[in-house]
């Protein structure tokens, strides 16, 4: 059943509207709900895959569900449309406007159209790509006053890193934050690059979420094996490799290598001269998950994350 969260009138006889597919199965009276959100940027798309497959696979096989799903493809539908991060003409980013204002202006009133929706799940899972720049393995990022809450589900969602972030770094005005702050357990899911779709890792990321609601008793179906993903806290920080110079970046390296130190991660070249300006190296042994995506690079240019541990990805 398709619902509308939130509509605004806009110029020209337009109207915003904020819409969800919820999805309802079992006998119960009280009945496990699950958000799955995407499309609060409007360049990450990699949400709008996962979206289609989790309705697909449990509209073919709809005696399976024993709960509720509400899938809301689409937070920042104008900017889906226009393709532009944020909210188009606003000039405005919409993860931080939350938990919005009912009384306020039109984004205030909107998130809080939103929260007020997804308030009450037992489980709201927010998912988002990387910018164009960047390429980023399948991780759920979570901060440190929720890890013991959020941490043994995240476990169980079939990504490759949980990146536990200290609570100096974490936006308070993030949809996440609202929500797990009124107390709706929100997990927030980045994988992918920008303005694409990576059908490994929706899939991946599909196959987990069905995992966690068979956990919740939502999901009575076979579900698929998930991989231990690694830890990324206080314990094993993060490696940060960023461009010396300008220029144009070529990889040599990719995601979920496991480098030592002082492997080639790639190159700084220089088309007008034919020369290379400059030999990227791992600063440190560990996993590279996040990799430059984007060839033209300034100087400080994020180039790479690397986690320090040895440990290996698992076999995709």
């Amino acid at each position: 059943m398709v619902k509308t969260i939130a509509a605004v009138s806009l110029p020209v006889l337009e109207d915003l509207k904020i819409r969800k597919n919820r999805l309802t199965g079992g006998k119960q009276k009280e009945k496990k709900r699950i958000s799955i959100v995407t499309g609060i940027h409007g360049d990450e798309l990699e949400g709008q895959y996962v979206c289609f497959e989790i309705s697909r696979r449990i509209q073919e096989h709809p005696e399976y569900l024993n709960g509720i799903v509400d899938i809301c493809p689409a937070m920042n539908p104008l900017g889906i449309d226009s393709i532009t991060r944020g909210i188009p003409a606003f000039d405005l980013d919409m993860n931080r406007v939350f938990p919005g204002n009912q009384s306020g202006s039109m984004t205030e009133y909107v998130a809080a159209e939103v929260i007020e929706d997804l308030s009450g799940s037992d489980l709201c899972i927010d998912i988002h790509a990387s910018n164009i720049f960047l390429t980023e393995i399948p991780q759920v990022r979570i901060n440190e006053l929720h890890r013991e809450q959020l941490a043994p589900v995240a476990e169980k969602l079939n990504v490759d890193l949980i990146w536990i972030h200290g609570n100096s770094t974490v936006l308070e005005s993030t949809l996440a934050y609202s929500l797990n702050s009124a107390g709706t357990p929100t997990l927030v899911v980045e994988m992918g690059v920008g303005m694409r779709i990576t059908k490994k890792y929706c899939e991946q990321l599909t196959d987990g979420i069905f995992r966690v609601m068979q956990e919740m008793g939502m999901w009575l179906g076979p579900v698929k094996e998930v991989r231990k993903p690694m830890i990324a806290d206080g314990s094993d920080p993060v490696s940060f490799l960023n461009a010396p110079v300008s220029g144009i970046f070529i990889s040599q390296a990719k995601h979920g290598d496991c480098l030592k130190h002082g492997d080639a991660v790639g190159l700084i070249v220089d088309p007008l001269e034919g020369t290379i300006r400059e030999r990227l190296k791992a600063p440190t042994d560990g996993v590279l998950f996040t990799i430059r995506e984007y060839p033209v690079v300034d100087e400080g240019s994020l180039i790479a994350r690397i986690l320090k541990r040895q440990t290996d990805l698992q076999e995709k």
